[in-house]
């Protein structure tokens, strides 16, 4: 499969070309449009426990849609849910853990898993969730707003807000706390940050779903009593 990214990286368009007969999974309603002769088939990938998990844990559809190109080859154009861009990640025989709604395609040489990314507080919304995916393969991953890419060195310790984390690799240290005390938390405009430890890769976003719906709500209009 070749990935070509267009309109980056604010509205960013992925454009898949399969080769004859090949694969690709594809997140449900990320598809944009594909070429003649491509078929769908949806499946619960990884059976119905995985996925289940996969819904339930990590926010991601419980079904998938796995796009087979006919014998001539073919075409399809995906895209994430909110304004930002995607990027991808060639893996060799290596996991990565996905943060929930960042996933959007892959190849069949990948798996995918769910894994708690640390305790689940009652900050629910901003509970770091990850999705595990492994092997070897074309990975498909979308921010919200641009992608941010750090390499952190051996020890080397950096501090992101649970909302702007994308993917990092499986084996950094990480630990999910509160910014501050009670008070901090509260009142700063921040909630959960998690300390990353290298060796590794870190994907971040420039902008956080959490942040613009705490901004978009008090403007939405009042219903009137």
């Amino acid at each position: 499969m070749e990935v070509e990214i267009l309109y980056r990286p604010s509205y960013s368009l992925g454009v898949l070309r399969l080769g004859p007969n090949e694969e690709v999974r594809v997140e449900g309603g990320a598809m944009v449009s594909m070429s003649q002769g491509i078929a769908i088939q949806t499946k619960a990938a990884g059976g119905i426990l995985k996925s289940l998990a996969r819904s339930l844990l990590a926010g991601e559809s419980f079904f998938q849609n796995v796009y087979r190109a006919p014998a001539s080859g073919g075409e399809l154009t995906v895209a994430p849910t909110l304004p930002g861009d995607l990027f991808v990640l060639d893996l060799e025989d290596e996991a990565i853990l996905v943060q929930s709604g960042s996933y959007v395609a892959s190849e069949m040489g990948i798996a995918l898993d769910t894994k708690w990314g640390g305790a689940k507080t009652f900050f629910a919304s901003e509970g770091l969730i990850m999705l595990r995916a492994s092997g070897t393969g074309k990975l498909l991953l979308s921010s919200f707003g641009a992608i941010h890419e750090m390499n952190l060195g051996a020890g080397e310790t950096y501090t992101v807000d649970t909302g702007h984390l994308v993917a990092f690799t499986e084996g950094i240290g990480f630990k999910v706390r509160r910014v501050g005390g009670l008070k901090s938390t509260f009142f700063s405009g921040e909630g959960l940050v998690v300390d990353l430890t290298g060796p590794g890769r870190v994907l971040l976003q420039t902008r956080s779903t959490d942040a613009f719906l705490a901004w978009l709500i008090p403007q939405l209009p009042k219903r009137s009593e």
